[in-house]
């Protein structure tokens, strides 16, 4: 325990006098700069007369045709029509004949 302490203490003190310190540099300010005259404006003068109107431009190009429109949505579905009329009434039936006989036979 007591070398180690001995160590911190030496490698302390060296490290603190291997820093290295600027030297003083003294700056001399540069010289002060001439000074320079400005000429301050005086009042504004009077308002100049009004100019002539300038004169019509040409008429600028046509524009390209715009694109064609969107096809347009399906429409709706008609409505039902009308129930038709009621159709003429048929002829009365002729009476049978004797002797006209149908058979209906079935097949197999």
């Amino acid at each position: 325990m007591k070398y180690p302490m001995i160590v911190a203490a030496l490698s302390g003190a060296l490290l603190l006098s291997a820093c290295d310190r600027p030297s003083t540099t003294v700056v001399t300010p540069a010289a002060a700069p001439t000074p320079v005259l400005v000429a301050v404006p005086g009042p504004a003068g009077p308002q100049g007369a009004t100019g002539e109107a300038a004169a019509k431009g040409e008429t600028g190009a046509t524009g390209n045709t715009g694109a064609t429109g969107a096809t347009g949505s399906t429409g709706s579905t008609g409505s039902t029509g009308s129930t038709g009329s009621t159709g003429a009434t048929g002829e009365p039936g002729k009476t049978g004949k004797t002797g006209d006989t149908v058979v209906i036979v079935p097949t197999r």
